[in-house]
């Protein structure tokens, strides 16, 4: 047996104006599980204690609930001591009760067509990733998209697909998801973390209804232009200055002893809007022994096509892409966007290691900077974070130069193709960001990914740099005075 000390949220529509935490100190054994925190609570401390639950095994979904700020299921996630136990973020009916109507009525049904048609061992197969949904709502609760526009959420998008796969059925799921906000969702990929089940919803259902939007000519106009740059220029921008591959040349040597050798797939916003960004990086890398390969028959890696559903000619950008390295045998390619990195690691089929820049610089070491005398929030990319799963190596980078205050990892609004296709959308999220931002009282906001870096920068008054930038800022300071 062991004791602990937990918060709960107490919330009674009757009495109360607003929530609140309370604490218990609760004993129970080892290995129990929230929802056993909650039963001892409610037994033998406060049986006015109100939450769900029914299988107690995983498979209903019912006792949905927030852990330290993360949706978890209480039958399944382990009890520790500290918690903080809330509501999913969805309306509050009582306590840790919230209202699921809405949401689960969202949920579309199949329509049976009127000829009963068996659905064959493929198309079962096709359906197998996206029928093992509980409903518990996890998904909806994290979504950024539903807190600022008309969506109706990731759950829905789950069985718009699930059911588009289905010969049963008679209803045409595809002009519906577009109807209900397709095209809103911004790629974060939060509802397919916090999914008990790891449905990969972003991957698997909205992209997939997006490449059947496109093939019924429902793609959005401005992903539409957007498709047709990248395949007559092969970006996905327009230049604003000399780029990068321009001013560059084939190998950059470093400053001392090779420690290591990368090739730099560099990316289209890096290499046409903010080419003196990609530079830095090239100085930080220089400075720390990383020789530097850089072809320049590389092209858009396709990003904007896979999260718009607009597919078919990204099978020319693979090959020209994966070919521009293998040439040069190069084992270990390196990106300094987020997006283009959850792009090579999740998307291709390459014959050598993709890695974020923030990952080389971690595992061969750096030199340290000169300290910054200022404070910096960090902002996470969705495409870093939750694509890459690299949390702590840019946060190690980014406290060797600045004081570092953290914010809460949330979209800024750029991705999935909203600031082209959704710019309300987009600007509601990124004003979003911009308020967690203030609060933290930071002097700068450091990032590691292009598009984060443009929008939010829009959207704060504090100068938005990527981290391979101060870095450089940190080293220049130290030579001054050296």
């Amino acid at each position: 047996m062991k004791t602990l000390t937990v918060s709960v949220y107490r919330f009674d529509p009757i009495i109360d104006n607003s929530g609140r935490l309370e604490s218990y100190s609760v004993e129970v054994n080892d290995g129990a599980r929230i929802l056993h925190v909650l039963h001892n609570i409610h037994d033998y401390i406060d049986p006015t204690l109100s939450y769900r639950y029914c299988c107690g095994s995983g498979q209903c979904g019912s006792c949905a609930v927030r852990v330290n700020g993360e949706p978890v299921l209480a039958c399944m996630e382990e009890a520790q001591d500290n918690m903080v136990i809330e509501p999913l973020k969805l309306a509050v009916t009582k306590d840790l009760v919230v209202d699921l109507t809405e949401n689960l009525g969202a949920i579309a049904s199949l329509i049976p067509k009127a000829e009963f048609v068996m659905p064959t061992k493929e198309q079962i197969d096709r359906i197998k990733p996206l029928r093992s949904c509980i409903e518990c709502l996890c998904c909806v609760s994290v979504c950024p998209a539903m807190d600022v526009t008309k969506f109706f959420g990731p759950i829905a998008m789950r069985q718009e697909m699930r059911l588009s796969l289905d010969p049963r059925d008679a209803n045409d799921r595809v002009s519906e998801a577009v109807e209900e906000g397709l095209f809103t969702c911004t790629s974060c990929q939060a509802c397919w973390k916090v999914c008990p089940k790891d449905i990969e919803i972003p991957g698997k259902a909205i992209e997939k209804l997006r490449a059947l939007a496109n093939r019924k000519g429902l793609t959005l106009p401005r992903h539409q232009e957007v498709a047709a740059l990248i395949q007559s220029t092969g970006r996905s921008v327009t230049r604003s200055e000399p780029t990068f591959l321009e001013q560059v040349g084939d190998v950059i040597e470093p400053n001392g002893q090779v420690k290591g050798i990368v090739g730099f797939f560099v990316g289209c916003m890096y290499n046409m809007r903010l080419p003196k960004t990609a530079f830095d990086a090239i100085e930080v890398l220089r400075r720390n022994g990383i020789r530097v390969v850089i072809p320049k028959e590389q092209v858009c890696c396709g990003s904007p096509l896979i999260r718009t559903g607009q597919l078919a000619f990204l099978d020319s950008l693979k090959r020209r892409n994966i070919d521009a390295f293998v040439i040069r045998g190069i084992d270990t390619v390196m990106t300094m966007c987020a997006g283009c990195g959850s792009t090579l690691k999740n998307d291709y089929r390459t014959p050598f290691v993709l890695k974020d820049i923030s990952e080389i610089l971690t595992t061969y070491g750096i030199e340290p900077p000169a300290r910054l005398p200022i404070k910096a929030t960090y902002h996470d990319p969705c495409h870093l974070l939750r694509g890459q799963g690299i949390r702590d190596q840019p946060r190690s980078l980014v406290k060797m130069v600045v004081d570092l205050v953290e914010m809460p990892s949330i979209c800024c609004g750029s991705g999935g193709g909203v600031r082209s296709g959704n710019p309300d959308e987009a600007a509601a999220l990124g004003n979003r960001r911009g308020e967690e931002i203030k609060k933290t009282g930071a002097d700068i906001v450091i990032s590691s990914c292009p598009f984060c870096e443009f929008h939010i920068s829009e959207h704060t008054d504090r100068p938005v740099k990527n981290i391979t930038t101060v870095l450089l800022e940190g080293y220049k300071e130290k030579d001054k005075v050296s």
